[in-house]
């Protein structure tokens, strides 16, 4: 197999569009380790304190005129909120608090990682692992608190033909324990593409050949990512308000 700098000797194109998504200590060159400061908790902090700069700086004068950060402040909580309302019902709102912070997170996560030379939290399997389990926790814990062994109605169709429901019920609940690995899966897949698909693009961009075209291609998908980043914060959002409809109704 051809080096990377036998390649380069002749004239080849080298990229590594996957080397984006290294883990890296911030601080030296050791092993990675559960405590160790990396780029991947340096850019979740930084997500972090952005939602503190919108959300409690941004808003602590509580204009009645709001400034712009205010008003962009504003606009996500109604907007989450009411998707709560929506598909939860009046019973999920005492859950909101929860529900925006996860979609805060995941969607400035996605939005910081369009930064050149920053880290895409989102496309960490064992960061949307955790975010797509936890909701899968709480949301059975929930069920089980709130209903008892009632919950298990969520398996059981009644108005199905009786030979049919045991069929329906272990569906059902293969269904429902694949929700977390869906979940988490869906949100880094899709991030993780996107930001694959521009490094090639960056990458063809060195071929004076092609580079007009791989220019055009980068902002293409650079303006869908745009996109992609706002839709899947508000997909993962709205199936968390579907699994919690299903905790506070479980009956069919």
């Amino acid at each position: 197999m051809a080096t990377e700098t036998d390649a380069h000797s002749e004239g080849g194109l080298v990229f590594h569009p996957l080397d984006q998504f290294i883990v890296k200590p911030l601080f030296g060159d050791g092993a990675v380790h559960w405590y160790t400061v990396t780029n991947v908790t340096l850019w979740m902090a930084v997500a972090l304190l952005a939602i503190v700069g919108v959300f409690v700086l941004g808003s602590r004068g509580r204009a009645v005129v709001p400034t712009r950060i205010q008003s962009i402040g504003e606009l996500i909580y109604g907007f989450v909120y009411k998707m709560v309302e929506d598909v939860a019902g009046k019973d999920g709102v005492k859950f909101f608090p929860y529900i925006m912070t996860l979609f805060l997170f995941i969607l400035f996560a996605n939005y910081l990682a369009l930064i050149p030379q920053s880290y895409s939290a989102t496309s960490m399997i064992a960061v949307t692992a955790v975010l797509g389990f936890g909701v899968f926790i709480a949301i059975t814990v929930l069920g089980f608190v709130l209903h008892g062994t009632a919950f298990l109605g969520l398996f059981w169709m009644k108005d199905a033909p009786a030979f049919l429901r045991p069929v329906i019920a272990i569906i059902e609940l293969i269904s429902y324990f694949v929700r977390p690995v869906s979940h988490s899966i869906r949100l880094a897949g899709n991030i993780t593409a996107g930001h694959v698909v521009l490094k090639v693009f960056a990458g063809f961009a060195q071929v004076a050949l092609v580079s007009p075209f791989a220019i055009l291609g980068i902002v293409a998908i650079y303006g869908l990512e745009v996109l992609v980043a706002g839709i899947q914060a508000y997909v993962f959002t709205i199936l968390l308000c579907v699994y919690l409809k299903d905790a506070l109704h479980p009956a069919h």
